[in-house]
């Protein structure tokens, strides 16, 4: 009988050091991992060798974010429905950017480097105001996707040809060109619209 008492303190105790080192990880994570994993985020996110071809026949490379904000969203040409939904996104809010006076450059990078020349994305962006497309050699498609942390993958489809599974938010660039954030794939319009203000400025 008088064992039942010393196991029940025993375990107590030991359910109480299971908290204390509980609160001990959280206070680490919060205090210590975590900030500096947002850190490396937003000191790495974007910069790295690659050299893409802009179709306004500039060459972008992680120099091309510094100077303005920015906006920069991974896809491809042939993609059926998240990239023209978000080239739709991007014409709505910068609709509302420009009547607020605000610029903002977009740039719409492809996952899909095999089919998407710079000649193609030209007319696939033309239509929305202040998007540049971004193609180039695959390698060094490869190497902004690695830069930008961005998931990208070709799946085959039946009869031999192929789609591209890939990321779906925009992400945002401060003027210093330093990661600020991103909007998720149809992200509500004021919500968004808070993002871009105060990536923008007054």
């Amino acid at each position: 009988m008088e064992s039942n008492p010393r196991r029940r303190i025993t375990l107590l105790r030991v359910a109480l050091w299971g908290l204390v080192l509980l609160a001990l990880l959280a206070l680490l994570w919060v205090r210590v991992i975590a900030p500096r994993l947002t850190q490396d985020l937003t000191d790495t996110l974007g910069q790295g060798s690659y050299q893409l071809t802009a179709t306004d026949g500039t060459t972008f490379t992680e120099d091309t974010l510094r100077g303005a904000p920015s906006a920069v969203f991974f896809g491809f040409t042939h993609c059926p429905e998240v990239c023209p939904t978000t080239l739709g996104d991007i014409a709505t809010w910068q609709e509302g950017l420009q009547a607020e006076g605000r610029d903002l450059r977009v740039f719409f990078a492809t996952v899909d480097p095999e089919r998407d020349t710079p000649e193609l994305l030209g007319k696939y962006v033309s239509w929305v105001p202040g998007v540049t497309g971004l193609s180039g050699d695959p390698a060094e498609v490869k190497k902004a996707i690695e830069a930008f942390r961005i998931f990208a993958a070709k799946v085959p489809m039946e009869g031999g040809g192929y789609t591209m599974d890939h990321s779906a938010m925009v992400l945002l660039f401060d003027a210093r060109g330093r990661y600020a954030g991103f909007i998720s794939y149809q992200e509500e319009y004021d919500r968004a619209m808070d993002k871009l203000r105060g990536l923008t400025g007054a």
